[in-house]
């Protein structure tokens, strides 16, 4: 399968230059203005007691910065930063080595901390709480119980799925943020100080058009940034205009709204095979051969937004705006299963 211009996973070289574009400090992050003067609040406070940062948790769609939101955190208060994820702690033991390993005030990231298992939290508990680590030594009737002490630390969490975080773990953490999607102003500021990084020539109109297409997510609005140099260079002698930025996101797929192949794949199945629904999303995964994660996580955040999709209690209703969009005559009819289950949510 080609690789997907708003694909989470990136290539190694991308990760590379991801590093690079990523803001250093709070002054250099674009968008997210109330999450970011509350941080400020926050670091400014802990930095003036001379504390660690109290536990910070940040959910939101993939691609919107929660893993460089993490980095200019250390940055700002001046200290280590050990990065993780959930699912690379797979036994309590890991999570104990990792912590042991900690300094004063270090940051430990946690990416997908929602994918932790239930052992490794009962280790984290206390962690987070107590700074202590509680380890049980042998077994049977000679187990005993040691309590080792723990530098004063703080973990920031990141998850896309903050419903699946358990209530005793998310209780844990002091400030809670969530990120938004981007406005077209913020989209193109990130575009044009990407383009300048990368030593780009593009005009205002390219930069527009750019960041129009890129789904109010840097991290999409960044990688198609990418993919255009390449064409421009090959194509228009390097420079990045408005006739070059729409001719490379066309070849790409990428429609005026940012919608691409699998966008548009999971709004037609939805209005021509199961008649605009409701349909289940396990359903609508089967029907297009993708992974049901994959459409909740990446693709079903942006249609909502839109104002393309609408989730009820009976599954997922495709509404007028998708019906326009694609083309497709929209039918009227008298029972409007998405109205009546807006409605009774």
């Amino acid at each position: 399968m080609a690789e997907r211009p708003i694909s989470p996973h990136s290539r190694p070289e991308e990760v590379v230059v991801d590093a690079a574009l990523r803001p250093r400090s709070l002054t250099e992050m674009i968008g997210q203005d109330r999450l970011r003067e509350n941080l400020s609040i926050l670091i400014q406070a802990a930095r003036a007691r001379g504390e660690a940062l109290d536990h910070v948790l940040l959910y939101g769609p993939p691609g919107l910065g929660k893993t460089s939101l993490a980095h200019v955190i250390s940055n700002e208060m001046g200290t280590g930063l050990k990065v993780t994820a959930g699912p690379a702690v797979e036994r309590a033991g890991d999570l104990a080595a990792i912590l042991t390993n900690l300094h004063q005030g270090d940051i430990l990231f946690i990416d997908e901390v929602h994918r932790l298992g239930r052992a490794v939290e009962e280790v984290l508990y206390p962690a987070m709480e107590d700074y202590a680590l509680d380890i049980v030594i042998g077994k049977g009737p000679s187990a005993r119980n040691i309590r080792l002490k723990l530098p004063r630390f703080t973990i920031i969490g990141a998850t896309t799925r903050l419903a699946l975080m358990t209530a005793p773990l998310r209780a844990r953490f002091g400030a809670v943020y969530r990120f938004d999607f981007y406005e077209p102003e913020a989209m193109e500021k990130i575009v044009r100080r990407a383009a300048g990084l990368l030593q780009v020539p593009i005009t205002p109109e390219g930069v527009a058009e750019i960041a129009r297409r890129g789904r109010g997510t840097p991290r999409v609005g960044l990688r198609l940034l990418r993919r255009v140099r390449d064409y421009a260079q090959v194509k228009a002698e390097g420079t990045i205009n408005t006739d070059v930025a729409r001719e490379a996101l066309t070849l790409m797929e990428v429609d005026e709204l940012g919608l691409d192949t699998l966008d548009r794949q999971v709004l037609g199945r939805i209005i021509r095979n199961f008649d605009g629904g409701p349909v289940g999303l396990e359903t609508i995964a089967a029907a297009i051969s993708e992974e049901p994660d994959t459409i909740m996580d990446v693709v079903e955040p942006y249609l909502l937004q839109l104002g393309f999709l609408d989730r009820t209690p009976r599954g997922r209703v495709a509404t007028r705006r998708a019906y326009e969009h694609l083309g497709q005559p929209y039918p009227e009819r008298d029972d409007q299963p998405g109205l009546f289950d807006r409605e009774n949510q």
